[in-house]
């Protein structure tokens, strides 16, 4: 049974805040004590609750990890949320305020029910892999070079780039592309999927290598172990080039190598026994729906 719990969200639309609100009156109701995230020091956030017992930026301010995180908004404030959690192993529960919801997977409208099936233990924990780009280090300020989704090399201008991809130390192929994605399970149903990637259910530990607009058209995305480990080199006719960690991005230099891995720790997940992502999947992209009808 949970008895401390983390609130994070980007409050930037009135949906999103009178759920925080509705949630933080369900947790009180039931003597969960609350922390809530803000982006800065000077940040106010007038939300009314008794059991509010502080606000933080980064997790070590509060002092104990909290049995959970709940993560409201859309699977983008999911994503800053997995980046704020890294490898503390604090589970997260995706409260959906926003449109696709594959990671914000608990409802707005039943809020109520959802915390008692956490609070009675009615639910999975998903372990999700990660991706780290270990060359170069500390891209984004972090200690870390963390996505859940996906890390890409793109075109910086309208030429496109030329990408050479290692297994291991051992040669793959050479893109002549816009760019390149690799993305793990979770990203799957993100970029990946945008560009014809292909689905993987959540908990896969592989990665996927999928090209953005290839030249060649014979090229295919790729799914390989997540045990390995992967290189990357780019030339084109240009100085930089574009890469990015889920919503993280930089320009880096042309000679800049990309060392890729998983790793060695699981993002963990909160999926609640009423749902699942076979559900999830056919309700998002409205499969065997026919307007016809």
């Amino acid at each position: 049974m949970i008895q401390k719990i983390a609130i994070i969200s980007n409050d930037n639309n009135i949906k999103t805040r009178e759920c925080v609100q509705r949630l933080i009156n369900e947790l009180c109701e039931r003597g969960i004590g609350i922390y809530l995230h803000r982006h800065s020091d000077n940040e106010q956030k007038p939300y009314d609750g008794r059991l509010i017992e502080g606000y933080f930026t980064d997790i070590s301010e509060i002092g104990y990890m909290p049995d959970m995180i709940f993560s409201v908004g859309g699977d983008g404030t999911f994503l800053e949320t997995a980046s704020i959690v890294q490898d503390k192993g604090i589970p997260i529960a995706g409260i959906n305020t926003g449109r696709m919801g594959f990671l914000a997977n608990i409802s707005n409208d039943e809020l109520g029910k959802s915390i008692d099936l956490i609070q009675n233990n009615q639910y999975d924990t998903i372990n999700r892999t990660l991706l780290e780009v270990t060359t170069p280090a500390n891209l984004f300020g972090q200690k870390r070079n963390l996505a859940l989704n996906e890390v890409t090399i793109q075109k910086n201008n309208l030429s496109m780039i030329t990408i050479h991809v290692y297994v291991n130390d051992v040669f793959l192929n050479t893109y002549w592309a816009d760019g390149i994605i690799i993305a793990t399970a979770t990203g799957s149903t993100a970029y990946n999927l945008s560009v014809g990637g292909p689905i993987l259910y959540p908990d896969d530990e592989s990665i996927v290598i999928v090209p953005i607009s290839p030249h060649n058209l014979t090229v295919r995305p790729l799914v390989l172990s997540g045990h390995n480990e992967l290189k990357l080199y780019c030339e084109g006719r240009v100085n930089e080039f574009l890469t990015t960690c889920d919503s993280q991005s930089k320009r880096l230099p042309i000679v800049q190598q990309l060392n890729i891995k998983t790793t060695d720790f699981k993002l963990k997940t909160i999926m609640l026994k009423d749902t699942n992502f076979l559900n999830t999947l056919r309700n998002r992209l409205m499969w065997g729906i026919d307007k016809r009808n």
